[in-house]
């Protein structure tokens, strides 16, 4: 009795097997369309609470929008005209990018050098992880409180010092000149630890091959760390620029509960501005404007030093 063999198309699948293939692409409708079902959720709501208001808030830059319960009215480019003129955007603008530029270099190398420290085994080691990290887990009206009375004259920590070696005493959150420089302190305590750990788990992941083979070779400790070790941690330290940049520009918590802007507005941010705008003035149109002209600032900041560090990178070839 003969057999039959199955034919065969030109690809070679036998044609029972194709014709049970459902339409279309040849996957059943579960396995194109069960990874929507798992993500749907997340959709929806990064669409309510992500995309709706950032079309939203730009959509009320060119309305005359109000808590007060003044009638919408459209000003079409009013709000972003007046923002230009505006001279409390621009001082406020520049004391966020002064903050930005005095906190960012220390927050970067002090944590390369906490890390650095810390990278070790043993109860030392633990200990200073504990240390370095605890602070950050502190919530802004803790640390702002804490500074607050370090900074005092008279009974503050830092005064204290001041007095005890023969200087004068300073008031550092009622100081023009100093309140800023009072505010970056403070930050650098209290989220170093962030950039800490970001450097630290950088060093754990280089393999311990590499610096025993560089140990054969004569290499000593400054040569490992400016050969090895900086520049396998160049894309973390990237990393941590472009996270740290955009965090110091949008300051506003430490600043709000220990100077409210003070003295004389010298360190009032761009969020702050934007706060009182919207909800100290009921202007939420002019301070939506001006929120995505900061966005605009923020996003050309970040493209900048990301740029920078791959024309960095590619140099090094």
């Amino acid at each position: 009795m003969a057999v039959q063999t199955p034919t065969r198309d030109q690809t070679g699948t036998p044609d029972a097997e194709r014709r049970a293939r459902p339409p279309g692409n040849g996957k059943p409708f579960t396995e194109k369309w069960g990874g929507l079902f798992f993500v749907a959720p997340f959709g929806v709501l990064f669409a309510f609470f992500l995309l709706w208001p950032t079309f939203s808030g730009l959509w009320n830059s060119f309305f005359n929008t109000s808590l007060a319960g003044v009638k919408q009215e459209f000003l079409g480019l009013q709000n972003w005209r007046d923002m230009f003129g505006d001279p409390a955007v621009w001082d406020s603008l520049k004391n966020t990018l002064v903050f930005t530029a005095m906190s960012t270099p220390p927050l970067v190398i002090i944590a390369l050098v906490m890390a650095l420290l810390a990278n070790r085994k043993g109860l030392l080691g633990w200990l200073l992880r504990f240390s370095y990290f605890a602070p950050f887990v502190l919530p802004a009206t803790v640390v702002t409180l804490i500074w607050v009375w370090i900074y005092q004259p008279g009974f503050g920590l830092v005064n204290g010092l001041l007095t005890a070696g023969g200087f004068a005493e300073i008031d550092w959150l009622n100081d023009e000149n100093r309140a800023m420089l009072a505010v970056v302190i403070t930050t650098v305590w209290w989220t170093v630890g962030f950039n800490f750990l970001l450097y630290l788990a950088a060093l754990q992941g280089i393999p311990d091959q590499v610096y025993e083979a560089a140990a054969i070779d004569g290499a000593n400790g400054r040569q490992k760390l400016f050969r090895i070790t900086l520049p396998l941690m160049s894309r973390t330290t990237g990393l941590i620029v472009v996270l740290q940049l955009v965090a110091s520009l949008k300051i506003f918590d430490q600043i709000y509960l220990m100077t409210d802007g003070g003295p004389n507005y010298a360190t009032r941010p761009i969020i702050q501005y934007i706060y009182e705008s919207g909800f100290t003035s009921y202007r939420i149109g002019y301070a939506s404007a001006i929120s995505y002209m900061f966005f605009v600032v923020i996003v050309i900041v970040s493209v900048a030093q990301f740029k920078l560090f791959s024309s960095r990178k590619e140099a090094g070839r």
